[in-house]
């Protein structure tokens, strides 16, 4: 693979995406890092570097254990190896529940040193001011309802939402609230499918499905489920189009037997003391 950055003519912005409600699905995915970023960048219309990176690629328990700087560090690598597609940056955890104004010190900081096109942010009517805020000072927002990874902890575990006419009513109002503090789009996450069905129906921003409804303006998956590489319990939301764990493994093991019966290195692998010769 070649180590230049991708160019492109114009990126995706949230703007962009926010046209899109009832239009063609809106196609997205995690990434965390600049290879996976280059290969996903030509498919996507949306690249999330979600605080899942924290379990997915660290080996924390819940999201929790995701940090500002984490989330900047592969935010900055996501962005190298992207050209197209619009990318949001998880807000971690402890970086905007405070207040207005951390909200928008962390956005600002988020955007400052990624450059990406957005940020996301868990919660409806507790963190409407926090939206407002950060939109206020010019950073598009993606908002986030349902399931929220965050508060697992709090909640018990990861419940779906919407089994219950009362928190059925309590997720419309966060949708609403979420759309009227002007986010460009909201994920819905764990949710029963008719609930999210509805909310996608009612509010005129876009939503984005993750264990939730087709009827979503568009969806998104974890890419490591998505390709097959999720060494733990696959959510039942998750479609596994790959299998890479396996051509990992195998692959893996091909190279331990070559290894230790010495047919790696060969030849072709080693270089020559042969002047003139080509040796790169």
């Amino acid at each position: 693979m070649a180590t230049e950055s991708p160019t492109a003519d114009i990126r995706i912005g949230a703007d962009a995406i926010r046209r899109r409600k009832r239009g063609v699905p809106i196609v997205c995915l995690t990434a965390y890092t600049y290879p996976i970023a280059r290969l996903l960048d030509e498919h996507v219309d949306l690249l999330l570097v979600g605080d899942s990176v924290a379990m997915v690629l660290h080996g924390h328990k819940t999201t929790l254990g995701a940090s500002l700087e984490m989330m900047i560090a592969h935010g900055q690598a996501v962005m190298r190896g992207s050209a197209k597609a619009c990318v949001v940056v998880d807000m971690p955890a402890g970086s905007y529940e405070d207040s207005a104004a951390q909200a928008v010190a962390s956005a600002r900081r988020i955007v400052g040193e990624t450059g990406c096109q957005a940020v996301k942010l868990e919660g409806g009517v507790g963190m409407a001011r926090q939206i407002a805020a950060v939109v206020d000072a010019g950073i598009a927002v993606m908002g986030h309802i349902g399931l929220l990874p965050q508060s697992v902890e709090k909640d018990g575990g990861y419940r779906i939402k919407g089994r219950t006419d009362e928190n059925a009513a309590a997720l419309f109002a966060d949708a609403r609230a979420v759309e009227e503090a002007g986010a460009f789009s909201v994920v819905i996450e764990g949710t029963v499918e008719a609930v999210a069905a509805e909310i996608t129906r009612r509010i005129a921003i876009p939503t984005i499905g993750i264990g939730a409804s087709g009827v979503c303006d568009g969806q998104i998956l974890v890419i490591d489920d998505m390709v097959g590489l999720t060494v733990d319990r696959v959510p039942k939301f998750v479609k596994e189009y790959a299998d890479l764990r396996s051509v990992v493994s195998h692959a893996a093991a091909r190279y331990a037997s070559e290894v230790r019966d010495r047919t790696f290195p060969g030849p072709e692998n080693v270089f020559s003391a042969t002047l003139g010769k080509d040796n790169r």
